[in-house]
């Protein structure tokens, strides 16, 4: 029997055309029908049929990922209450943290689905488009990355890092013009090898310039029922791990805090045993990528590729 069982909800950037048709007749597929409920449109056809531009809509990103994520641990919750195993403790990438946060019985399924939904609208509204820019910094100190966001930004245009995805690879987010000078400054002063890419994204997520969104956001939360969690969770704006039993306020703070702050992943993959076995739940493959260079002791298995459910069965025998 393994010791300890770990469950990470990936975030946006996993999703892709076809997702969630591996559950077909499977009873977690009903999610997708759910969400679709709760939205009034039929989330679940972008999610299968696409076209990839609706699904890569902030709007419609955000939900699919919960609906994928949240059937995908309907499905995996019976194979470990099958064999006996409990859930140590939950965590979710960036807008993952809403998924972890159905799975410790925090928040309903449907109140989440309509509270990314409004979350990605208004993160996609809040800076007009081409206004901000994202990088991702590989093989660049964190040290070095911050006093290249402190040194670009000024009163009015500003840079932060805003994802700590793994060791080597930091992202920054702000106004296009200060990041672009953050990259400049990067070049100038590390001269080790280490590459600058522009991401392909809508806004720049997770800095001070989604400010309006999180305020926009906090106005829905504070108008839903947060319960306290049944599972021990990590949250990204600390990489805390929250004990079962979390004052809901805490909870819906660290989801306002989330909008406009760090995703301290690596920090919290850090604070992990070596002995968990993490359970991917989502989308894609992305987290079983970060969570090796962060630490290769630890098992991972992504539960959206042919075969995972074997391989947990045999994991957890």
């Amino acid at each position: 029997m393994t010791k300890s069982v770990t469950l990470a909800f990936p975030g946006q950037g996993s999703q892709y055309v076809g997702m969630g048709s591996q559950l077909e007749g499977h009873s977690s597929y009903e999610y997708l029908g759910k969400a679709n409920d709760a939205l009034g449109y039929s989330i679940s056809k972008i999610m299968l049929e696409g076209p990839d531009e609706d699904l890569t809509l902030t709007k419609n990103t955000q939900p699919a990922i919960l609906a994928h994520s949240v059937a995908l641990f309907e499905k995996a919750s019976e194979v470990l209450k099958e064999k006996n195993v409990k859930i140590d403790r939950v965590l979710g990438h960036s807008v993952g943290e809403y998924a972890a946060l159905v799975a410790a019985g925090v928040l309903s399924f449907e109140d989440a689905i309509k509270a990314v939904h409004l979350r990605g609208k208004y993160m996609q509204e809040a800076v007009p488009a081409g206004a901000g820019k994202m990088f991702a910094i590989m093989k660049v100190p964190q040290d070095v990355i911050e006093k290249a966001c402190a040194a670009c930004s000024s009163e009015s245009e500003q840079v932060m890092p805003a994802n700590f995805n793994e060791p080597n690879q930091i992202v920054i987010s702000g106004h296009a013009s200060a990041c672009d000078l953050a990259v400049k400054w990067i070049a100038d002063n590390y001269k080790e090898a280490h590459r600058a890419i522009e991401l392909n994204v809508s806004a720049p997520f997770h800095s001070s310039l989604m400010n309006p969104a999180a305020e926009q956001l906090k106005a829905h939360l504070d108008s839903i029922t947060f319960k306290e969690n049944t599972l021990p969770y990590i949250a990204n704006i600390d990489a805390t791990e929250y004990g079962a039993g979390t004052a809901a306020d805490t909870m819906r703070n660290n989801l306002y805090n989330q909008v406009a702050g760090s995703v301290l992943w690596t920090q919290s993959i850090q604070s992990l045993p070596d002995d968990t076995v993490v359970l991917e739940v989502g989308p894609g493959r992305v987290l079983m990528g970060l969570l090796r260079k962060i630490n290769r002791n630890i098992k991972v298995i992504s539960l959206d590729k042919e075969g995972a459910f074997d391989e947990l069965g045999e994991v957890l025998s």
